[in-house]
């Protein structure tokens, strides 16, 4: 197996690599306006995948992943020249789903935010089904009061008898 931090450092270098060749040796005109994101080694170092988005609609989406498709054979080989290592990685090109998934989560935490609001309105003229604390000191019923006074008038009257 191959050390971990290696793996990391050529994974670094290969998306440096393969984003500085797009900008400046691909030319193809389907190819849009792309960022590499991330570049994942196996622990051979044999396949390196490349993550990347796309800015633009479906139809740009697809047409750069041709345009990378086609040039994946200039981007491998620019890519063995400036690492130099001597096997050098095949290139597997994924587009990066991390602009859909935020948009969804930006979705989700909308929603939560008015349900929020909805309970935070219920809440505000809602009073409590009890007494607002519950948990203080036990109190005596007026009950219990005369009965301890009945209680301590017999005992009373019990020791004046003896």
């Amino acid at each position: 197996m191959v050390d971990a931090a290696r793996a990391r450092k050529l994974a670094d270098r290969i998306k440096v690599v393969v984003a500085e060749t797009l900008e400046m040796r691909v030319k193809d005109p389907r190819l849009g306006f792309i960022t590499i994101t991330d570049v994942r080694l196996t622990g051979d170092l044999q396949q390196a995948t490349v993550f990347y988005t796309v800015f633009g609609d479906d139809t740009q989406q697809q047409d750069t992943a041709m345009a990378l498709e086609s040039a994946k054979g200039v981007l491998r080989s620019e890519v063995g020249k400036q690492t130099g290592v001597r096997h050098t990685p095949s290139l597997a090109f994924i587009a990066d789903a991390v602009p859909e998934t935020a948009a969804h989560i930006e979705d989700l935490l909308a929603k939560v935010a008015v349900a929020d609001a909805e309970v935070h309105r219920a809440a505000a003229g809602a009073t409590y089904a009890g007494e607002p604390d519950p948990y203080k000191a036990p109190r005596l019923d007026e009950d219990e009061d005369d009965d301890a006074e009945a209680d301590d008038a017999a005992v009373a009257e019990r020791e004046s008898d003896d």
